[in-house]
């Protein structure tokens, strides 16, 4: 299941609005000259606009893919050998468009064209387009030898139905909450591959935009300890929320941010693939903060959902925009209203894309720390890497 936020923008709960107040009283005059001499930024991007055409675009490719597959299944040998590999893969997605041949294959890798595309990816990432069985109540059905019918991964995570199509052309609508009888292949997006690719799109813009700050220079302090101090995850928890049967799992990544030692803005992007699942503890024993990236001793995080609709190169340049806003005036100031206030507008509405936020967190932090939406938790502890 996809973790999903309890709560939605603008209904912070009474904590995260404690904090928020508190960030804000103590930074309010370093926040307020930042704001009365902005340094330039780029042209404003509209994420809104991109964060729908970009869902309006993956839909629509899925959707073509899922009616081209539910139709090349009319030929049983292929019908056969799909169904043997769906089945053999255990649960795991099956790369349909590496499989595919003819026609089919022309379909399919053109898909995949137009989803990268609209994600702000090149084509160097590969297809993406992959193929699943809906639930696993389903394999005896399969096994059985019965015709699958064939669906795309649903953007909406409130839709109520779901729309499946057979090897005649033929649309069916299903409950979107209860899995049905019938077999169906769900047609999704390597959201892994597309997150790693995605990241390094992130990197790069804002890197180009002047977000992310030059590397530290080692100090004679980090050099007589010969390494520098980190924030580590040792444990990690989303709360549970129900979702629709044909969701997979989700895909996590947190966005990092403070000053960097040039004191410009810089942002972070952290990958967490191992984050399915919700109601799940996680101990990663992972990195979350390079001290020596920073050059005060607090930084924020934001962590977020890859769910299809993420244009990550248009995603980095409307964070920038706003980012690039805010200088340094001597005192941290809190970054992570900036960064939600660079989200479009629709990830607060239908899709868990926005998952949970840490404000303040210093080197010493230590212990279990919840995120200002209530949503989960992180137990963190400081961790000395040495250099060899």
């Amino acid at each position: 299941m996809r973790p999903r936020p309890t709560r939605r923008r603008g209904t912070l709960t009474a904590t995260a609005a404690t904090l928020v107040a508190l960030c804000a009283a103590q930074t309010l005059g370093a926040a307020s000259a930042a704001t009365a001499a902005p340094t330039p930024a780029p042209a404003p991007v509209s994420a809104s606009a991109s964060a729908a055409a970009t869902k309006a675009a993956v839909t629509s490719a899925q959707d073509r893919a899922a009616q081209d597959i539910a139709r090349s299944l009319g030929d049983a040998a292929w019908s056969r050998s799909l169904s043997a590999a769906t089945l053999k893969s255990g649960g795991a997605e099956v790369p349909v468009a590496e499989k595919a041949s003819g026609a089919l294959k022309s379909r399919l890798t053109a898909a995949d064209h137009d989803i990268a595309a609209a994600k702000g990816l090149d084509s160097k990432t590969g297809s993406l387009l992959r193929l699943r069985l809906g639930a696993p109540s389903m394999r005896a059905a399969l096994s059985a030898g019965a015709t699958p019918w064939v669906a795309a991964a649903v953007a909406d995570d409130d839709a109520a139905t779901i729309t499946a199509y057979d090897s005649q052309g033929r649309a069916h609508r299903l409950d979107a909450r209860k899995a049905p009888a019938q077999p169906v292949y769900v047609v999704d997006i390597d959201s892994t591959k597309a997150l790693a690719a995605g990241l390094d799109v992130m990197k790069q813009e804002l890197t180009k935009a002047g977000v992310e700050s030059a590397q530290p220079t080692p100090t004679h302090t980090m050099a007589a300890t010969a390494g520098f101090w980190t924030t580590k995850i040792t444990a990690v928890h989303l709360n549970d929320d129900e979702e629709p049967w044909i969701k997979g799992d989700a895909e996590i990544y947190t966005l990092v941010s403070g000053f960097g030692q040039d004191g410009k803005v810089r942002v972070d992007p952290v990958d967490m693939p191992y984050l399915d699942s919700d109601g799940t503890v996680y101990r990663p024993n992972q990195i979350l903060v390079n001290w020596s990236n920073y050059k005060y001793n607090l930084a924020d995080a934001v962590m977020m959902e890859e769910d299809g609709s993420t244009n990550y190169r248009d995603l980095a340049k409307a964070i920038a925009a706003v980012l690039l806003t805010i200088t340094d005036q001597g005192a941290y100031i809190p970054l992570v209203n900036a960064i939600l206030d660079a989200m479009p507008d629709d990830w607060w509405t239908d899709d868990p894309d926005y998952v949970d936020s840490w404000y303040t967190l210093a080197q010493q932090s230590r212990g279990t720390l919840y995120g200002a939406r209530g949503n989960g938790y992180m137990t963190v502890e400081p961790y000395f890497v040495e250099q060899f």
